[in-house]
């Protein structure tokens, strides 16, 4: 019965009640029915004890930026900055869309709002120049799987809070995964681009003086991942600092530097914020209710040890952890599962020898994808909503760049290199 709540939780999941919900109620009906020794009033003590957490205030900040910097002309420069590089390639907008989603994720680090961002942005013209609306939702959607991963991801700042590990570390180790999931779709891109006939936007490459031009106007918007990246490496301010700092950047570059922010948007931008960012906080707050109830009852330490009598072999149980791991990123929205799960899995992970830098990103990429999959992928319905064709167009045209996201998540689980290689060398 112990496990019960979490029957509870699966259930309403399944039945669509909003995640924060689910996991109030699930944790409610443990204290009303199963431990009727303990107050109902520790629910919302731990959802306030959460809600004061110094790291996660990490997560509204960078929420904050991905808005400001959708108002303040810098996505339009980064377009033009990826364009440069790869527009003479073949499927050269599809091309440009997946580096502007490696560009971006140094940026939102969202990619529910990335999908949403470049289905307005680049798939009216995609379609326009003959691509398939299929293949244009579908490029948009596997792309956005790169934001999350490159910091600063939300995905990871949650990790890290949830598993006890530095959040600067998981902002290291999520470059060359996503570096490595973006240089797999170019090549798929390349490869269907072939086939099909798609062209690219460019007849040549870029000359070495219309790159530089190029650089210069988008520089301001580049620098941001970069100083993200030194500011870190050199100690001169936290995660958490790093997103107060990058709002008030993008506000600068808005205003004076690009002049595309006016004062008449800032009403608009914070309730835009505001609103996304109460979202995943009560999310937080919730799972924090419910992560109780499991320690209480030792449940990350009973499934650990279960897990272990199953095989010893670290290579077989990540092969079924990502095979866990994928099919619940089918069925629950990613950050939920995020939460729900790094807690019960982290323990057996690292008593068999797995680096929890290494793991928080393999069950990062793992639910991302899931979120790419029928039957609930947020991805798919995000980016299906803004071009407008159906599922089963979607999943027939997205097929083989589903594949190539698996490829990646199989290379950064089985090279841990990947991972861990930046976070050791700072």
């Amino acid at each position: 019965m112990a496990y019960a709540p979490i029957i509870v939780l699966f259930i309403l999941l399944l039945l669509n009640v909003p995640v924060a919900y689910s996991l109030i109620l699930s944790t409610a009906y443990y204290f009303i029915f199963e431990n009727t020794s303990l107050s109902l009033s520790m629910i919302f003590q731990k959802m306030v004890v959460q809600g004061e957490s110094f790291t996660l205030l990490a997560v509204p900040f960078f929420v904050t930026v991905g808005v400001v910097m959708n108002y303040s002309g810098i996505a339009s420069r980064l377009m033009a900055m990826a364009d440069i590089i790869t527009g003479h390639m073949a499927g050269g907008l599809a091309q440009v869309n997946v580096v502007l989603s490696a560009m971006m994720g140094g940026i939102s680090g969202s990619a529910n709002a990335d999908a949403a961002m470049q289905s307005k942005m680049l798939v009216p013209e995609m379609v326009k120049r003959g691509y398939s609306k299929g293949f244009s939702a579908g490029i948009t959607a596997a792309s956005a799987c790169i934001t999350p991963v490159i910091p600063p991801g939300i995905g990871l700042i949650l990790y890290a809070s949830l598993a006890d590990v530095s959040v600067a570390k998981m902002f290291m180790a999520g470059y060359l995964p996503g570096l490595t999931i973006m240089v797999l779709l170019m090549i798929a891109v390349h490869v269907i681009s072939k086939k099909r006939g798609y062209l690219p936007t460019r007849e040549k490459r870029a000359t070495t003086k219309e790159f530089w031009e190029q650089f210069k106007k988008s520089i301001w918007a580049l620098f941001m991942p970069l100083g993200i990246l030194m500011g870190l490496r050199f100690g001169i301010f936290t995660p958490t600092e790093g997103g107060a700092i990058c709002i008030f950047y993008c506000l600068f570059v808005g205003f004076f530097v690009y002049k595309e922010l006016k004062i008449s948007m800032l009403p608009k931008i914070l309730k835009e914020s505001l609103t996304s960012s109460a979202g995943i906080m009560f999310i937080i707050a919730a799972a924090a209710a419910f992560g109780n109830y499991m320690s209480w009852e030792r449940i990350p330490q009973n499934i650990s040890e279960v897990l272990l009598t199953i095989t010893s072999n670290k290579y077989i149980m990540l092969l079924l952890v990502n095979l866990f791991l994928f099919i619940v990123g089918m069925f629950i929205e990613g950050t939920a599962a995020l939460i729900i799960l790094t807690p019960l899995l982290v323990l057996t992970m690292t008593a068999l020898g797995v680096d929890p830098v290494h793991f928080g990103i393999i069950i990062g990429v793992n639910l991302i994808i899931g979120g790419v999959t029928p039957p609930f992928g947020t991805l798919m319905f995000v980016t299906c909503a803004s071009v407008k064709i159906s599922i089963k167009e979607f999943v027939k045209e997205s097929w083989p760049l589903i594949l190539t996201l698996i490829a990646a998540m199989m290379l950064i689980t089985y090279i841990p290199q990947l991972s861990t290689a930046l976070s050791s060398l700072f």
